[in-house]
């Protein structure tokens, strides 16, 4: 353990700047989305609810924000069932066991998910004042969220339940030194066991997640739901140039499993989201990726150690020569 909390740590302190956009640059993924609880989960959302947590280093000592962008359930971006009559509720936890609870990581909104001190909750259906535009919670002291020893500073959870109607809601996120612009906290970064997001409809466009494998992991087991057949998924890594996954039909998961190279071990895997022509337009896809232990590996906006580049080298030695 401590072997790991020592690499984490090292490879933590060169994430970028701008880890805690939600989606950030790098995923290159438009909206995060959450479905009311009235509808199909053929439209993309197999639980009608996403959680999301922030990570405040314990170097900083100011004030932030939590932000959210386009926050209501109507207007410009969200994608409509006939008229809009959904609820979003979006809920702030710290303190105790926000993180430490198993329940806080599980992959379906069961149990004690909410555990953890309640910091603010928010409704919002449909409001035109804050379509297309930012919505701010806060401030909040950083020592209010959970202080986690392996990580060297506090982690604030951030759940989206879609408490009722049938429509869809996209939405992004930002940790803020600032009420009202997005600055970033250096050195912090946001992460989810599971991610519910809307794709690209350019097919051009790429979009990539990057969970996190640490030394004990042997195998990885991915899983996505209705992915619509909307081409391939890859993964590829610094030791992997790349493994095409199974992928989803409509409203149903699909799952493989692939062993892991020596050389990803304590690094982050790539996995890349490759459209067809003509694409699927507003695809939504559900994506989780497990350990042989059945645990959830996290997906940092910001990968940890830095997006993972293919290095032919690190595939073997060379043979000896013979004599």
């Amino acid at each position: 353990m401590k072997k790991f909390l020592f690499l984490f740590i090292f490879l933590y302190a060169g994430t970028s700047v701008w880890a805690q956009a939600v989606p950030s640059q790098d995923e290159n993924i438009p909206f995060l989305i959450t479905f009311g609880k009235q509808s199909s989960i053929t439209w993309g959302d197999d639980d009608f609810s996403q959680t999301f947590f922030f990570l405040v280093p314990e170097t900083y000592t100011g004030m932030l924000f939590i932000r959210i962008f386009d926050a209501d359930t109507g207007g410009k971006h969200d994608e409509a069932k006939g008229p809009f009559d959904t609820k979003m509720q979006y809920s702030l936890y710290g303190g105790k066991q926000a993180y430490s609870h198993p329940d806080a990581k599980n992959l379906d909104p069961i149990g004690n998910y909410k555990s953890g001190n309640l910091l603010t909750s928010k409704t919002v259906g449909v409001d035109p004042k804050l379509d297309d535009k930012w919505l701010t919670l806060g401030p909040f002291n950083p020592t209010e969220g959970e202080y986690i020893e392996d990580f060297k500073g506090y982690i604030f959870k951030l759940i989206c339940d879609g408490i009722s109607g049938d429509d869809g809601n996209l939405y992004r996120y930002f940790m803020s030194t600032s009420a009202n612009e997005n600055i970033a906290i250096e050195g912090g970064n946001a992460f989810a066991f599971e991610y519910s997001f809307r794709m690209h409809d350019d097919p051009n466009e790429v979009s990539h997640i990057y969970p996190f494998v640490d030394e004990k992991v042997i195998t990885v087991e991915q899983s996505n739901f209705d992915w619509d057949n909307d081409g391939k998924i890859r993964v590829s890594s610094e030791a992997r140039l790349e493994l095409f996954c199974a992928v989803s039909g409509d409203g149903v998961w699909a799952r493989s499993t692939f062993v892991l190279l020596e050389g990803e071990k304590g690094k982050s895997l790539n996995f890349t989201f490759l459209k067809k022509k003509p694409a699927v337009l507003n695809n939504n896809v559900v994506i989780y990726v497990r350990n042989q232990y059945g645990e959830s590996l996290p997906f940092y906006t910001s990968p940890i150690g830095g997006v993972p580049k293919y290095k032919y080298k690190i595939q073997g030695q060379k043979a000896p020569k013979k004599n």
